[in-house]
């Protein structure tokens, strides 16, 4: 290898202690105010994970608790599977006390240490940044002064060897040469002896500029040494600090240390208990053979006269103190102003039992009647002009139906039963109760 070709592939090292290496010990003050932002990121992250899983956890337990109590699912299996809701509840509850500690402790600790270590200043770099900066160019610089030195004596010096090489194959040339004259000859032995010297002379002051080098070097060792320590107690500060935080966190997202074994647990007693063997038995007795039944029983000619008195007739009305009450249902207090309700239910029961085959009491038997209205009757001596208070809907083909604000005509008083007989504008006639119209003045 010619010595042009070993300064071809010269380079410097990446080494600490080249000139401005150590920049990449000062940038790590501006990573470390980068990593606060990226771990308060991560953490903001997490906890948005964590409120939105609880509120899926929420919406689902919701979700299928309406499902459960309004499905077919019965007794002891459907408090175990409703079970499974009231932990989804509680997880929920687990969850967003994960959120808040993740962004009321952690986050807000991890932002204060920010702003207490790393100072902004006016020049978009931190104070601490600047301070390392500073110490490492003030260790380096004499030492980068002499090491410019050194570099450029033995680049002279090399320069100079290059020349006395030249110089000597000029003169092997001359020499071998017999058209040189011996003028030319002197001249040229003469520029071998200069280049010489030359050579000499660089090598000297690049020995000198070396050897001065090489006595500041432990000075510089020890000046750089000194600024890096400064630099590696604040990271390690940043580090230890670091850690502090990711332990707190892993103590707010460990649930199964604190009360998340508590849930499953009571998720666990709650199942093992539904009780196939109960749920069948209740099933039995409310919806199956053990339910009570009233059988058929022989019944006397009194019982039988009795239900033909209250042929198409309903239950009267009960009054009490401050309402009415129709077929069992109260309308006091605030809502006197409702209309009294029917249970359609109850009153077709009533229709059926007090139905009787004995047609000589039906006043709609055909044999009688010959297909007329029975109502159709003259009442005009008793009748009297009455307005409706509420909406009622006829629900028998022999009652009225009519809405609040309609008049309709009375032409039977009440009976016993709490309805009257009256007839509408269109002439049709039937039953209607008694405390659903009022007299018009």
């Amino acid at each position: 290898m010619s010595y042009d070709d070993s300064v071809v592939i010269e380079a410097p090292s990446d080494s600490f202690w080249e000139v401005g290496n150590y920049k990449r010990t000062v940038k790590r003050f501006d990573d470390g105010h980068r990593l606060c932002n990226d771990l308060m990121s991560c953490l903001h992250d997490r906890a948005r994970i964590e409120k939105s899983y609880a509120a899926q956890l929420t919406e689902w337990a919701k979700k299928w608790k309406q499902m459960l109590e309004k499905g077919p699912q019965y007794g002891t299996l459907e408090k175990a599977w409703l079970s499974l809701m009231t932990e989804a509840e509680k997880v929920s509850e687990l969850h967003l006390g994960v959120k808040c500690a993740l962004m009321s402790e952690d986050f807000e600790k991890v932002k204060n240490w920010q702003k207490e270590a790393y100072h902004k200043q006016m020049m978009a770099n931190f104070k601490e940044t600047k301070e390392a900066d500073d110490g490492f160019r003030k260790a380096q610089k004499p030492w980068a002064k002499k090491l410019k030195e050194v570099e450029a004596a033995k680049k002279a010096y090399h320069l100079a060897c290059k020349e006395e090489k030249i110089a000597i194959s000029r003169e092997s040339n001359s020499k071998a040469d017999s058209n040189v004259n011996p003028e030319q000859l002197k001249k040229v032995q003469d520029k071998v002896e200069k280049s010489k010297q030359d050579v000499q002379k660089t090598k000297e002051k690049y020995e000198k500029n070396l050897d001065e080098l090489n006595k500041s070097t432990p000075q510089y060792i020890e000046n750089m040494e000194q600024v890096f320590e400064q630099c590696q107690l604040f990271e390690n500060k940043r580090l230890e600090f670091f850690r502090e935080v990711l332990l707190e966190v892993k103590q707010h997202l460990d649930l199964s240390a604190t009360s998340y074994s508590n849930v499953y647990q009571e998720l666990e007693h709650t199942i093992k208990s539904a009780d196939p063997k109960e749920d069948l038995k209740w099933f039995r007795c409310t919806h199956g053979p053990g339910m009570p039944m009233n059988w058929p029983q022989f019944e006397d000619e009194e019982w039988c006269a009795d239900l033909n008195r209250t042929l198409s007739r309903r239950e009267k009305p009960k009054k009490t103190g401050d309402g009415v009450t129709l077929t069992s249902i109260s309308q006091t207090g605030e809502q006197a102003s409702q209309p009294p309700t029917y249970n359609s239910y109850e009153k077709n029961q009533n229709d059926t039992t007090e139905w009787s085959d004995d047609e000589t009491n039906n006043p709609f038997n055909s044999n009688e009647t010959n297909g007329d209205n029975p109502f159709d009757e003259d009442h005009s001596g008793s009748e009297v002009k009455v307005r409706a208070l509420y909406d009622y809907e006829g629900q028998e083909h022999d009652e009225l139906s009519f809405k609040a604000g309609d008049e309709l005509t009375k032409v039977e008083d009440e009976d016993e039963q709490g309805w009257c007989k009256g007839r509408l504008e269109n002439g049709q006639v039937g039953l209607y109760p008694a405390n659903y119209v009022e007299l018009i003045p």
